[in-house]
């Protein structure tokens, strides 16, 4: 069965970190966040998927052709103009099921059993702020009476969480079709809700499956939500600490070295990273960089950066230099 990942943003709220990857490269817990969802996908059943790049896409291409080969194909966005438009890219015209789950959101669910062959599916999760999403209404039973994208008013509070089980790609491509043939736009985008409401003007039925934990990967402050929630289930050391004070739940790769330090809890720590003589919690250091004489949390520090003497709070892109002792 096809899963498609519509994975072509650039994410402008995780800058500095989106300046030289896409955010779906973003590592969290170890892994970039795209790698967590496909590893998702692969433990339902999936074998291939379908991701939909743009934004830098040769990050993507590359890393997953050399991890995961074989097992991935890469269609390229040209232009960015909604959800919908990019899940079309991944339509082929079969009336064959497809998933569909976003490149952004890290989402605890058992993909497996939520493929139901005898209906559409969508994950629904409920929500303190119900403007920023696409909004259903359901029966007593769980079947959808109705969607919208983003409203003013929102009828209730179910927000679609990104994942769909549709039966049909041909009547997805062909709604989505509709959609752009009409020049139907929400918020200046085609809208995969409103494709989805064709369909159910067209008498298809979906039904919503609430969902418990679901996880955004949006901004800084959601990523470490997200990495603190995720290293819970794949906290590792593998790194070489020394005179050490850690506390779990932790994530320190292979090659790194940590020296009379105190880590964690709820740090993720990247490949080939030196630190030295520093306190960090709640934080994700990338890959290659260096910390010495840091007391950090809630920071996120990119590759290769080099931070000395630094105290607080901390959101530095790849090779930046902070020395706070030589001032």
């Amino acid at each position: 069965m096809k899963a498609i990942i519509p994975a072509a943003g650039a994410g402008t709220r995780l800058q500095p970190h989106t300046f030289n990857r896409p955010k779906v490269m973003v590592p969290v817990a170890g892994k970039p966040i795209l790698e967590h969802i496909s590893e998702s996908l692969f433990s339902a059943g999936i074998n291939h998927i379908s991701v939909i790049v743009g934004y830098k896409k040769e990050a993507v291409m590359d890393y997953f052709n050399t991890e995961f080969p074989g097992k991935f194909t890469f269609i390229t966005q040209k232009e960015m103009k909604g959800l919908a438009h990019a899940v079309r890219y991944g339509l082929e015209d079969r009336d064959e099921p497809v998933l569909i789950i976003l490149g952004d959101t890290i989402i605890d669910m058992d993909l497996r059993s939520f493929r139901d062959p005898g209906e559409n599916r969508i994950a629904v999760v409920g929500v303190e702020d119900p403007q920023r999403f696409g909004i259903v209404e359901t029966d007593k039973a769980g079947m959808i009476l109705g969607m919208v994208e983003k409203p003013k008013n929102p009828p209730g509070n179910l927000a679609i969480a990104g994942v769909y089980y549709l039966q049909s790609q041909r009547k997805l491509k062909n709604a989505i079709d509709t959609l752009m043939r009409d020049n139907v736009r929400t918020r200046g985008e085609y809208q995969l809700t409103d494709a989805l409401r064709i369909m159910m003007d067209g008498g298809e039925k979906f039904k919503a499956l609430p969902i418990q934990a679901w996880y955004d990967c949006g901004t800084a402050e959601t990523l470490l939500s997200t990495n603190r929630y995720l290293l819970k289930k794949h906290a590792l050391n593998r790194g070489d600490c020394r005179n050490c004070i850690l506390h779990e739940p932790l994530y320190i790769a292979a090659g790194s070295r940590i020296e009379d330090s105190e880590i964690g809890p709820g740090v993720a720590v990247g490949k080939n990273v030196l630190i030295r003589g520093s306190k960090i919690r709640n934080s994700m250091v990338f890959q290659e960089a260096i910390l010495e004489n840091c007391r950090l949390e809630d920071s996120l520090i990119g590759e290769r950066s080099r931070i000395d003497g630094a105290a607080g709070t901390l959101n530095v892109g790849d090779d930046e230099a902070i020395n706070i002792r030589s001032k």
